[in-house]
């Protein structure tokens, strides 16, 4: 479900994050599925189970995910997540962009990948 990378720089909970996010983003976590619960991913990823509830409580912030008290945490409507997401993706996008393009990257390479992306493509293959 989630791999962690003990010798990453990215805070534990960021990559739980991370790893939650992409889950419900790719659909393999399909909308109103129940995630599991903090001391069940916790246990099975042997953390403490307040760096799982920052995680959590972070992605409901965002409306990756919503809680019902009791019930669990669960993966929210694509149309529930924040709009300033988007906004945050945005900026990060664009320091991307730039940067490649200062390391000569071609601009039709970014056009074409964004294409193959926007298809639903997932093509990491730099050998174009």
């Amino acid at each position: 479900m989630i791999q962690l990378n003990y010798r990453d720089s990215k805070p534990i909970y960021e990559q739980i994050k991370d790893g939650l996010r992409r889950l419900v983003v790719s659909g393999a976590v399909k909308k109103d599925e129940k995630l599991p619960s903090v001391r069940e991913l916790a246990t099975s990823l042997s953390i403490n189970p307040n760096t799982i509830q920052k995680a959590y409580r972070e992605l409901e912030q965002e409306g990756y995910i919503y809680t019902i008290a009791g019930k669990g945490s669960y993966a929210a409507e694509r149309a529930d997540v924040a709009s300033g997401r988007n906004v945050e993706l945005m900026k990060e996008f664009d320091e991307i962009v730039k940067e490649l393009l200062y390391l000569c990257e071609d601009k039709e390479i970014l056009i074409k990948r964004i294409e193959e992306l926007a298809k639903g493509g997932d093509n990491n293959d730099r050998s174009e």
